[in-house]
């Protein structure tokens, strides 16, 4: 009786699956033809379990750990990204281009939500993979038992939380960040800040109209990336942001005017502080690529501030805005001097601000510029001793959807739907991208031209700014340890696998 049950069951499912056929059927040209034989995926497929099976764990003490994050790079971006990859930059593959990191070794789910949310933001999950605890929606290196902008509870000792970087400062260890975003904005305040309201990065909150003031009594994000303890000990401080560090009554090296209204010039405070404690040698400020890459060999401590926000997008750079491998590379000659150890920081952080502008295209490239990031440090470091985690925060309402031929533009259509109207092979699921209906129904994409950087794609419900998705997202790992990043896990987990790797904090050690 339960077989039959069970047969009627998948008769059903093969019954309606049958009903969602393609509308457009394609050449087939772009397969290769190998892929037509079943030596081809045999051979593919016993390749990989080759190299799988002659995958050495390996147990050494993790040296160093570089951490890279891209903010917002769900599953679907990277689907997606690896088609853009392979049709746009490689011009000779499709989707089976790999991103660079793919190919690393091991891999793991991570499990994404704040305390108090399901979907999160990009502050609780930073104080999550940089703090080791899970906190509530828009809240930075603090407790859940700070709700938000409840300043007087963040500046309780009990409800703060150090970041791994502090754990290596305290073992003596040297520690820097790097971010395409400003350097106050979430996923770097979690490393050195307490927090309780990831928009209070400057004693004028970003989104004032929808923020609440920042009492006198706590300290605005950039303040505490100079004053802290952990943000002064900093070798490496890289990104944009520049507006929140000087007043507004002066205006930066481009004529960019501050945004503080304090008065404090926290720029030349970082440089003071650096000759009081004896540095001024090899301490420096920049603000452009030709000082990145003239940086002396005897620099030990570096301010970058790009932009007067966020650093440009990499199809809107100039030929002075360095590139994430870039000040990637210059962050790792600089850590790796004197053979300490290090923390490495390194977030692509414009994909997600892609996403919410429904900006398909500039979310992919910028995911492309952060593959290169990491095959940049994979080259300059060791496997035997540093430790590479590649990660995300959490994902977003981007789809890659409908059954497109291979070889289909990934930009383009991706089929007819049954209003006869073309469907673009991505989407969101709200945002900007939305276009109203009219008097004949839903607009048909194949009169628009979403082939340019700019082109925003289709979103199901308006809004403003697109939310994040509340997916699990993915963990890569090489090097010392990386076989504990596996299975699916909490969010949190990450810190304490990796210092367990690098025997630094009060955890777990070898």
């Amino acid at each position: 009786m339960w077989r039959v049950f069970i047969i009627l069951i998948l008769i059903s499912f093969g019954d309606t699956g049958d009903m969602h056929r393609r509308k457009i059927i394609k050449p087939t040209s772009k397969i290769n033809e190998e892929e037509l034989t079943q030596e081809y995926w045999i051979n593919q497929a016993q390749d990989f379990l080759n190299m799988k099976y002659n995958t050495k764990i390996n147990t050494n003490q993790a040296k160093n750990i570089i951490f890279f994050l891209g903010d917002g790079l769900s599953i679907p971006t990277l689907k997606a990204t690896r088609i853009y990859y392979g049709q746009e930059i490689l011009k000779t593959q499709h989707e089976e281009a790999p991103l660079y990191f793919e190919e690393f070794p091991y891999s793991a789910l991570s499990r994404t939500y704040c305390v108090d949310t399901q979907v999160p933001d990009s502050a609780c999950t930073a104080t999550a993979f940089l703090c080791g605890i899970k906190a509530n929606y828009d809240t930075a290196g603090v407790t859940a038992s700070v709700n938000l902008a409840n300043c007087t509870a963040s500046l309780e000792e009990k409800n703060r939380v150090n970041s791994i970087a502090r754990w290596f400062q305290l073992d003596g260890k040297k520690s820097g960040l790097v971010t395409t975003t400003r350097v106050t904005h979430a996923t770097p305040s979690a490393i050195y800040a307490h927090t309780a309201h990831r928009n209070w990065e400057c004693d004028v909150a970003e989104y004032f109209d929808e923020t609440e003031p920042m009492p006198e009594d706590c300290q605005d994000i950039a303040v505490q990336l100079i004053e802290s303890e952990t943000g002064k000990n900093l070798n490496v401080i890289m990104g944009g942001g520049r507006r929140m560090f000087f007043p507004e009554t002066e205006n930066g090296p481009e004529d960019d005017p501050g945004k503080r209204k304090d008065s404090k010039n926290l720029i030349n405070q970082w440089l003071e502080q650096k000759e009081k404690d004896g540095f001024k040698e090899t301490s420096q400020y920049i603000w452009n690529k030709s000082q990145l890459k003239s940086l002396p060999n005897e620099i030990d401590y570096v301010f970058g501030l790009f932009e007067s926000s966020h650093c440009a997008y990499h199809l809107d750079a100039n030929d002075e805005d360095p590139s994430l491998e870039e000040m990637t590379e210059v962050a790792i000659n600089i850590l790796s001097k004197e053979n300490k150890g290090f923390f490495l920081l390194v977030e692509g952080g414009r994909i997600d601000h892609a996403h919410h502008d429904n900006l398909a295209m500039k979310a992919l490239d910028e995911t492309v510029e952060f593959a290169k990031a990491i095959q940049k440090a994979k080259e300059m470091t060791n496997e035997e001793d540093t430790l590479i985690v590649v990660t995300a925060d959490h994902a977003h309402s981007f789809t890659v959807n409908g059954y497109p031929s291979r070889g289909n533009n990934i930009f383009g259509i991706a089929d007819i739907a049954d209003d006869n109207k073309g469907y673009s092979t991505l989407s969101y699921a709200n945002g900007p991208g939305y276009k109203d209906y009219d008097e004949n129904g839903r607009p048909d994409y194949r009169e628009d031209d979403l082939s340019g950087k700019d082109a925003m794609f289709p979103a199901m419900a308006p809004l403003d700014s697109e939310t994040h998705g509340g997916d699990d997202v993915a963990i890569f790992a090489t090097g010392p340890w990386a076989h504990l990043f596996t299975g699916s896990v909490e969010q949190n987990y990450i810190p304490h696998a990796m210092a367990f790797a690098a025997c630094v904090g009060n955890g777990h050690t070898m």
